[in-house]
């Protein structure tokens, strides 16, 4: 790729807005993003999860879990999701007392208001399993989040990517975020040569997961400028790991050096910040303006006690407009109906557990 590269038409040289932040100094800020559920909203939650029964979770529509006085709450939160900071963090749902099955249940119908819920691998599993499964990403048919390792600044592939915390490492796997936005401003400030390059298709690893017709990688840029917003779409792990396939376009020398800086960025702990997930916390991510990451942990000994939390990746109605070359990684670009991983003939299954 050469440095010439033109950036796309009427990109400002700093975006500004609400998701142009972060630092440090946001861990301080908590009053902004750390919410509480009310015991009132508990017990609506109890009485939607306890209703729903033994049904199975993966079959669940939004009406079958009503949620009258939070529902307006929750959408306060998808439109700062989508329009603003780019993420919140909902504090107390009680997972110890309800246990496993009423957990996800909660989990699950509280997402389905945020946005219809994406199949996550696969197996077809729209209630993902985050735990170390004794696996290396060194394997390229496995996934970070199924291992113990740092997962590094990335996005996932849905609009908006929900974690319950049900577990906690014995130490370690801290939740950290920095935004697309900021990395960008940053970039272009100090290396527009740089930046321009990850404007510029390029191949990222499926790790397996090859929809029908489909490369075993997509080919999508960093950075996407359209309808007047940026989005961004990155792992690095993946990135280099689609090398391996003989087709893949070469990875260059300033691209390489343009990846490099990104991550430095990412890594700059004056533009990120992190936080701890207690058991009960609910964080919801905003994927295409912020990149998350998870430090490495150190898990117990007692399988019971594990490290364990519970993905969702969630489908907007109301969600932003994508390019068409999300496309190859998000099937659909319809709001609802897009993002996740399409395979041919998916049956959508909620395991409540994973080995």
């Amino acid at each position: 790729m050469s440095s010439h590269n033109a950036f796309p038409d009427r990109l400002p040289l700093q975006i500004e807005g609400p998701s142009a932040w972060f630092g440090p100094d946001m861990a301080a800020r908590s009053d902004e993003w750390l919410q509480h559920f009310t015991e009132t909203e508990l017990a609506e939650i109890a009485s939607a999860s306890l209703a729903y029964g033994d049904a199975d979770i993966a079959s669940m529509r939004r009406e079958d879990f009503p949620l009258p006085s939070l529902r307006p709450r929750l959408q306060a939160i998808l439109a700062e999701l989508l329009n603003g900071r780019g993420f919140v963090l909902l504090r107390g749902l009680p997972v110890q007392r309800w246990g496993p099955r009423q957990s996800a249940v909660a989990f699950y119908g509280l997402g389905l208001h945020l946005g219809w819920a994406r199949p996550q691998n696969a197996q077809g599993h729209v209630l993902g399993h985050v735990k170390d499964l004794g696996l290396s990403s060194d394997d390229p048919r496995v996934r970070i989040y199924q291992t113990h390792e740092r997962q590094t600044f990335h996005t996932d592939s849905s609009d908006i990517v929900g974690l319950l915390c049900l577990q906690t490492a014995r130490s370690g796997g801290q939740s950290a975020l920095v935004s697309s936005v900021t990395l960008y401003n940053e970039l272009r400030r100090l290396r527009p040569d740089l930046a321009a390059c990850l404007f510029q298709p390029l191949a990222t690893d499926r790790r397996g997961e090859v929809p029908p017709g489909g490369k075993p990688f997509f080919e999508i840029p960093v950075f996407s400028w359209h309808a007047g917003l940026l989005s961004a779409i990155y792992q690095r792990q993946y990135i280099d790991s689609a090398q391996r396939f003989a087709d893949a376009p070469r990875l260059g020398a300033e691209t390489v050096e343009a990846l490099d800086l990104f991550d430095a960025l990412s890594n700059d702990p004056r533009l990120n910040f992190m936080m701890s997930l207690a058991p009960g916390d609910l964080q919801f991510v905003h994927n295409h303006s912020l990149l998350h990451d998870r430090t490495a942990f150190e898990d117990w000994p007692e399988p019971e006690r594990r490290r364990h939390l519970l993905r969702l990746w969630l489908a907007p109605e109301s969600a932003r407009p994508l390019p068409p070359v999300f496309a190859q990684r998000y099937g659909s670009l319809v709001p609802g109906e897009r993002g996740g991983v399409t395979m041919a003939g998916l049956a959508l299954q909620a395991p409540l557990a994973v080995d």
